[in-house]
């Protein structure tokens, strides 16, 4: 995997040599020492039984890989001096690594093309999975791909479309690149430059949200390019498997899918309330700017995209809670959103509702349903589970947030902003703030919240327990 990197981080490099950057030789320091420690481990484990790898391998595996890398990936921002400390280098690369998207340059604008470059490909990478390319371009773990997968994208369920998981990895890598390149050939040929375009259809599809200024894509006051990002940050929301399927001409698995339909229908009733209350309040004062403004911050938001148009903090208090509702919720299970996800709220919503119709009915079997089939009680069980372990961790970070000295405000936005992988928060660290100011010790619990977040807590968290290394 750092092999693999090595080759991801001389595209930075070329970049900063094409644009005559002084990051050039940071960035060429930092390849030689990725591609040095890729051959040490290579050596180390040449003579490795790879078939002895299991779940417990895998899961370790992609925790370390994400670790390891957001450490070599911040080489070239404290190498540079382009951040001069070691807290605030990591913090921004890992966020690039887990697609959160949360920044402590106060000046974006002021950084070098190759550095703007690497922290776009950071994001990029990290929405389909280091893991994945690893599985789709490298298939040399053997037995051990299985586990690395599952590890890597730990959804509700799996549907392997094909036998092999290498397979199955390499057709969702080939679908993420063909809908990177259609939406950086769309920017482009709007007001964006080509460098703009590349750096925004990386960080769009990815859902990750950064961008190459200050103002985000409030910069070029666009409709064109806001609601092409609204497209495209809506479609890397959606489970990139049902892409696939609709671009092998099987639309019917596309528009069938209820999970689908229920993230469609929920953004566009979200989105028409927010627009009726912008025009109420007049913030805005035509339907059609509201609508654009409304439309975008709602998917930006529940998509964990975290691009900014506009300051949501001055739409008052009954925005913050959607926003905090739709941070919670996020996007669709197997996409490169973070967050809650909305089959697992699918789920507990029948199941509530199914809870209701048990008190009328108490000898009454009732199952839950998705897609027309039963979701057995295990996988209902799990998302419950996975929902108490998501609340707990939000309240419990609120606390250490809270005891390092942030704000109340800010501890709420910050914690569930980094469980959920979305970026901006509120009070400080909104739309149009950043995170440079977050004390050190939160800087680094905020780091890992984002690698849990990425790895959908379990992955994380399981590791940490010692009866999960016991024979």
């Amino acid at each position: 995997m750092f092999l693999l990197e090595t080759f991801f981080m001389l595209m930075a490099t070329g970049v900063a040599f094409l644009y005559k950057g002084d990051d050039f030789y940071p960035f060429l320091i930092s390849t030689g020492i990725i591609f040095g420690s890729g051959l040490l481990f290579y050596l180390i484990g040449r003579k490795a039984d790879e078939y002895n790898a299991g779940r417990r391998e895998g899961m370790l595996t992609v925790a370390l890989t994400w670790v390891l890398f957001s450490f070599f990936g911040m080489l070239p921002f404290y190498l540079g001096g382009y951040v001069d400390n070691i807290t605030d280098a990591y913090f921004e690369t890992i966020s690039g690594f887990t697609t959160t998207g949360s920044s402590i340059l106060t000046d974006i604008e002021a950084m070098p093309h190759g550095i703007l470059f690497w922290r776009s490909l950071t994001q990029w990478q990290g929405g389909i999975g280091i893991i994945v390319f690893t599985v789709a371009l490298m298939p040399i773990f053997g037995g051990g791909a299985a586990q690395l997968f599952d590890a890597e994208t730990p959804g509700i369920t799996h549907e392997r479309f094909r036998p092999r998981v290498t397979q199955v990895a390499k057709r969702l890598s080939g679908v993420y690149i063909f809908l990177t390149l259609i939406v950086i050939g769309l920017l482009w040929a709007g007001p964006m430059d080509l460098f703009d375009a590349v750096n925004h259809g990386l960080t769009t599809i990815a859902t990750g949200g950064y961008s190459t200024k200050n103002a985000s894509i409030g910069h070029w006051h666009s409709a064109y390019i806001e609601y092409t990002v609204i497209i495209f940050m809506f479609i890397g929301a959606t489970n990139i498997t049902l892409i696939y399927f609709l671009l092998n001409r099987q639309p019917k698995k596309f528009f069938a899918d209820e999970e689908l339909r229920w993230f469609f229908f929920f953004v566009l009733a979200i989105a028409l309330v927010v627009t009726a209350w912008l025009l109420i309040t007049s913030v805005f004062t035509d339907l059609g700017t509201s609508f654009r403004q409304a439309l975008f911050q709602v998917v930006t938001l529940i998509t964990t995209c975290g691009f900014a148009t506009e300051n949501y903090i001055s739409w008052g208090p009954f925005f913050w809670f959607i926003a905090l509702i739709l941070m919670f919720i996020c996007g669709c299970a197997g996409s490169t959103s973070g967050g809650l996800k909305m089959g697992r709220f699918v789920i507990l919503t029948k199941n509530l509702f199914n809870e209701f119709k048990k008190q009328t009915h108490p000898h009454a079997v009732i199952p839950v349903r998705m897609n027309g089939h039963v979701i057995s009680g295990e996988i209902v069980h799990r998302v419950l589970a996975f929902v108490f372990a998501y609340i707990t961790l939000i309240v419990v970070s609120c606390l250490v947030l809270a005891l390092d000295g942030m704000p109340f405000e800010d501890t709420i936005g910050a914690a569930i902003s980094a469980i959920g992988n979305i970026g901006p928060g509120l009070g400080a660290e909104g739309p149009v703030g950043n995170y440079a100011n977050v004390p050190d010790i939160s800087k680094w619990f905020l780091s890992f919240l984002m690698l849990t977040g990425r790895l959908e807590i379990f992955t994380v968290l399981t590791i940490l327990i010692p009866g999960f290394w016991k024979q």
